[in-house]
């Protein structure tokens, strides 16, 4: 079962979909309680996904026991504000409040609760996540590995400088203020990840001509340095940016859904050999 919800985050209505797990949980210290996992989606995306790759990834977690929450940012899909007005801080700041809802939920269990994360939302969920202890396992999906250097490369370094200039730049009729680009400057994720404990999944397609493939190699060098928490990779032959053909999209879920899984049975046998 899903529905459409809204989650309030200061003056904003951030347009979200909840879907609950169609079977029970029972795995960590809250007997009977499930898991929960947020989608953070890509610039100027939203909660459906390119292909409903959101959607399709939500229900599929959902059947496999988990509550799944995927939401428009601020200015994005439905949701109110202007995206292009916001920064890294408001939407680190969004998808905190989007776990504060589903953390709220009936029968969400707090130590289980992963952050996925496509493109600019594959950065901001590993932002979130080094910031929120709450957070416990992560899935970056092409992710950004240098927020002001990628956004830049996709809109164009004209429309940066008439930002600068003028105070706003048209991008695919969003408008985009010199803070936006200022705030992506102001934050390093591949500086950031170590400070990260939990278990990572990274997932890059090898035809990703917006987002390099090789920033999937550097994310892992840089999870594997810490002194806790295991990275897995996952490189998808042909795979371009959005995962956009049946095969790539299916190995990606397919994937993705076997390793929050995995997490899972190693949690549970843990709490089991601790009692």
């Amino acid at each position: 079962m899903e529905r459409a919800i809204v989650i309030r985050y200061g003056g904003e209505e951030l347009t979200a979909s909840i879907h609950y797990p169609a079977k029970e949980g029972g795995g960590g210290r809250c007997k009977n309680r499930v898991p929960l996992a947020v989608i953070c989606h890509g610039f100027v995306g939203n909660r459906i996904g390119t292909d409903r790759l959101f959607v399709k990834a939500a229900r599929e977690l959902a059947e496999d026991g988990c509550v799944v929450i995927r939401f428009d940012y601020a200015g994005c899909g439905e949701s109110t504000g202007s995206y292009g007005a916001e920064n890294m801080e408001s939407m680190i700041a969004q998808t905190r409040a989007v776990l504060d809802y589903g953390l709220g939920a009936t029968d969400v269990d707090p130590t289980r609760v992963t952050l996925i994360g496509h493109s600019l939302g594959g950065a901001v969920a590993l932002l979130t996540a080094v910031r929120d202890r709450r957070v416990k396992n992560l899935v970056l999906w092409a992710s950004v590995g240098y927020p002001f250097n990628d956004i830049v490369k996709i809109v164009g370094r004209s429309a940066y400088d008439q930002a600068v200039k003028a105070g706003s730049a048209d991008h695919v009729g969003y408008a985009f203020t010199p803070a936006y680009f200022n705030s992506l400057a102001a934050f390093q994720p591949f500086q950031e990840a170590g400070k990260f404990g939990g278990d990572v999944l990274v997932v890059h397609g090898t035809s990703d001509d917006i987002i390099p493939v090789d920033y999937a190699f550097l994310y892992q060098k840089v999870f594997w340095t810490r002194p806790e928490g295991r990275c897995d990779k996952e490189i998808i032959f042909q795979a371009d940016h959005t995962f956009s053909s049946g095969t790539a999209q299916s190995q990606l879920l397919k994937r993705t859904r076997e390793w929050i899984n995995e997490r899972e049975h190693v949690q549970q046998e843990w709490q089991n050999w601790m009692i």
